[in-house]
């Protein structure tokens, strides 16, 4: 049975992704840090446990590892965000976006990779963003942590190719999930009008990419950055 770990699973991409993982016949656990009950009812429809820890903390991701056991598929898709000028903003902010946000990610894999390197098996796919790759002006910080998962995908990628793992990463354009929604509908719309397709992207746009991802036809597919923005930036 494949087994697959995505965190901050609970709602938007997260549990989009959880579901269209299902969908296709993996047993997905959703990893979440407060809103409990939707992680059980996601859960419930993907056969895995519901499973509470701060990606930053490593003692907390390590007990949630031994809680589910082994996985083949880990998806990075943790994350918060932070707008507004950088001279606004806090180091406190600052330190907090580059803790979730990449190195919860060096905290799963480091978790994740002892079995996968094992089996010679595995994939780890990240969730980085548009910003990641052509930066924000009001979002410096949470563009540097994606830039820095980029980063970190290509080159994981190389280290873990020989052991048989795949590693790449996506970045989503404007989604519409909580992230967002401090958003206006006049922000929306420009968005939209910048963008070739002329519509913002839903939870399942990034989810089904991801889960093509980790199917076996990608199987020669690794160290990629997958652009699902609609054609933000061409």
């Amino acid at each position: 049975m494949a087994i697959a770990l995505v965190t901050g699973a609970s709602r938007g991409i997260g549990a989009a992704t959880a579901l269209a993982l299902s969908a296709r016949g993996w047993t997905v656990h959703v990893n979440y840090l407060k809103s409990a009950d939707r992680a059980r009812a996601v859960a419930e429809k993907t056969g895995g446990l519901a499973v509470q820890a701060d990606v930053s903390d490593f003692k907390q991701v390590e007990a949630m590892f031994q809680k589910i056991g082994p996985v083949e598929l880990l998806v990075n898709n943790a994350g918060i965000a932070h707008g507004g000028l950088l001279t606004d903003l806090s180091g406190e902010d600052w330190q907090r976006l580059f803790d979730v946000n990449i190195t919860g990610v060096f905290n799963c894999c480091r978790c994740a990779i002892p079995h996968m390197v094992h089996e010679k098996r595995g994939q780890i796919i990240s969730l980085a963003s548009i910003l990641g790759v052509a930066g924000g002006s009001c979002e410096v910080a949470y563009s540097a942590t994606k830039g820095a998962v980029i980063a970190y995908t290509k080159a994981l990628a190389k280290e873990l190719g020989p052991s048989g793992i795949r590693v790449n990463c996506v970045a989503p354009g404007c989604i519409d999930t909580d992230m967002t929604a401090n958003l206006t509908k006049e922000d929306f719309d420009r968005l939209a009008d910048d963008t070739a397709m002329c519509r913002i992207g839903r939870p399942e746009d990034v989810a089904d990419v991801i889960a093509l991802l980790a199917d076996p036809g990608a199987r020669f597919v690794t160290g990629q950055v997958i652009g699902i923005d609609g054609g933000l930036v061409i």
